[in-house]
């Protein structure tokens, strides 16, 4: 144990310093963001996310939201782990067959009102896979959807923006 103490003490810190944020959009944004869950959800957003078949390429975007980067917890937006308890569903990929119950599941437990947005051009479209033996293809072939984020992947700034206008746009809570 002294060992590893005398070791510790030798070495000092080696993590890097964080970055300044020199994005003004980022902190626009988050700004915005801040203002409309303070009118409209009491302060806080849950999210729950779905990933229903995708490559994973939409999943590591929508977890940048959470590094200390972007930080979106810091404007009153966290994820959740059951959808009973989000507001919110992100739903990435083409909704694979084998998803396809698990989905409407998911979304029939989430409490009204509730969001939902089909992210990445495989929600919007079913991507390059399309409607096949596999594949159910977009995410409103499978569930309702309110909002739509595209891109392959969208950066995690186009996910707070695409965020931001699915709630400004959700009619009976303004």
């Amino acid at each position: 144990m002294l060992r590893i103490l005398g070791k510790i003490q030798r070495i000092g810190i080696v993590t890097e310093r964080l970055p300044k944020i020199d994005e003004p959009a980022l902190e626009e944004v988050g700004a915005q963001i801040k203002a409309k869950l303070g009118q409209m959800f009491n302060g806080s957003l849950a999210i729950r996310e779905v990933d229903a078949g995708s490559c994973n390429g939409c999943e590591l975007e929508i977890h940048a939201l959470n590094n200390p980067y972007y930080g979106i917890e810091r404007y009153g937006v966290h994820f959740v782990a059951s959808p009973r308890h989000a507001d919110m569903l992100l739903v990435t990929g083409p909704v694979s067959r084998h998803m396809e119950a698990a989905l409407r599941r998911t979304y029939d437990a989430t409490p009204e009102p509730k969001l939902v947005i089909a992210v990445g051009e495989c929600g919007a479209n079913g991507g390059e896979f399309g409607v096949s033996y596999a594949s159910c293809g977009a995410v409103a072939n499978v569930i309702p959807v309110d909002a739509v984020i595209r891109g392959c992947p969208p950066t995690p700034l186009d996910l707070m923006r695409g965020i931001l206008q699915a709630i400004e746009g959700l009619p009976g809570r303004k």
